[in-house]
């Protein structure tokens, strides 16, 4: 996964390929000073900034005709401390350079998304969640953030230092401005083991509430035009590690997951009628399967079949109902969905504009094969979502506004006028942020 800058013409484009920009100019600073300066230039030139790390949201939350900032540079680990259970990290650093950093130190973070791919700041400035009974996205894993504001001041933010910027900007959708380092919650080494077992739909949702209860992380996935999925329950194990084997794994992650299952949508993409077939057979190609390894092993999964997807939060005791009403709908209608529908859960935090922000969430994601037309499948569902009071993850396709987002949101106003206060001028906006935020 990557995002470019490329062409005759210096065109963006995320990693869905789903939007692109133009910017006067990208700047990719090599210090926290340098992309001060870069921030203090734009506005002497009247252009707005955005900040954009791998283009993997598939909104243009990052997108600006302005100035591109590209923090590839402000990589790595600034500190660790060890008696308070923290990690600093420089805001361009890929998480699956963090994971493997802090393996080699014995630590990991609580918990993570199911990629790896991501700068940190863009995940949490989305975000970006896995799955967790008890512990929340990786958001809700920070301690401290450094904040480059509108007028090229660098803040420091943390429950004791600016703690109004810091219960926002954690979630900040490049609003506020552009974090250039973040010091995460980490604990020592652990192990979990996962098991993954196909499961009749009907089942999981009749044993939902019992499968979330007794599992520190419980997720599954559906295949549309069946009644089949297959589940995943992590929990956290005394040992001894047993990774998969790697003629095993290299078959199930690398051939089935990604390697058949993108030829499989190159045909379903051809001929729609053989989805329903080919989502049947898909269903039953992996087959249960139990090991147990360090953290990010256990949660993040390679994904190399491009596609887009709409993810919405619903309130955790609406899932079943949200789930149901979606199979009707896809059951019903003469839509060919060749991806999975993922589901999983978060704890209520204490973030203003996270999805699970004061309640516990449920997540439902939909997907589908990148180039295939996907409007009709995601306003049905959003159409599902939002009848359920649901909150559309900010880097993930939507069609939600402001007027909208506000009433999603107990603390939405306090987040805007945090913003009016640190970005009058909107600085970091574009027009994504102008739909779901206001002027």
């Amino acid at each position: 996964m990557s995002t470019t800058v490329s062409g005759k013409n210096g065109t963006w484009r995320n990693w869905a390929g789903n939007v692109t920009a133009r910017p006067v100019r990208a700047v990719t600073p090599a210090s926290v000073e340098e992309l001060s300066a870069a921030v203090r230039k734009a506005a002497e030139d009247g252009l707005r900034v955005k900040a954009v790390g791998t283009g993997h949201s598939f909104t243009a939350t990052a997108a600006t005709d302005g100035v591109l900032i590209q923090p590839h540079l402000l990589t790595g680990i600034r500190a660790i401390d060890r008696a308070a259970g923290t990690v600093t990290v420089e805001a361009g650093t890929p998480l699956k350079r963090l994971n493997a950093a802090l393996a080699r130190e014995g630590l990991s973070l609580a918990n993570m998304g199911d990629i790896m791919e991501q700068t940190v700041s863009g995940a949490t400035s989305t975000g970006t969640h896995g799955t967790g009974r008890d512990s929340g996205s990786i958001a809700a894993q920070i301690k401290g953030l450094e904040l480059v504001t509108a007028d090229g001041s660098v803040l420091t933010c943390s429950e004791r230092e600016n703690p109004d910027v810091f219960a926002a900007a954690r979630i900040g959708l490049g609003a506020l401005g552009i974090i250039t380092a973040i010091t995460f919650a980490v604990e020592p080494l652990f192990l979990l083991t996962a098991c993954e077992e196909p499961m009749p739909f009907e089942k999981v949702l009749a044993e939902f509430d019992e499968l979330w209860a007794e599992n520190e992380h419980f997720e599954f996935y559906w295949f549309p035009h069946t009644s089949n999925t297959n589940t995943k329950r992590n929990n956290r194990s005394l040992g001894p590690r047993q990774p998969i084997g790697q003629v095993s794994g290299w078959f199930e992650d690398e051939f089935l997951s990604n390697g058949a299952f993108q030829v499989a949508n190159w045909v379903g993409q051809a001929v729609p009628a053989t989805i329903p077939a080919i989502a049947r057979i898909s269903s039953r190609a992996l087959s249960a399967r139990t090991y147990t390894d360090i953290p990010y092993k256990v949660f993040t999964s390679p994904r190399r079949v491009r596609f887009v997807e709409m993810e919405y939060a619903v309130p955790r005791e609406a899932l079943v109902e949200t789930l149901r009403e979606l199979k009707t709908m896809v059951d019903r209608s003469d839509l060919r969905v060749s991806f999975p529908v993922e589901v999983r859960t978060a704890p209520a935090d204490d973030i203003a504009l996270s999805t699970a922000s004061g309640r516990d969430s449920a997540y439902v994601a939909v997907h589908m094969f990148r180039g295939t037309p996907y409007q009709a499948y995601f306003t049905a569902a959003e159409r599902i979502f939002t009848a359920h009071e649901g909150r559309p993850h900010w880097g993930k396709v939507h069609t939600r506004d402001a007027e909208y987002l506000a009433k999603a949101y107990p603390r939405f106003g306090e987040f805007t006028a945090l913003r009016d206060r640190l970005d009058p001028d909107r600085r970091f906006g574009n027009d994504y942020l102008r739909r779901v935020l206001g002027e």
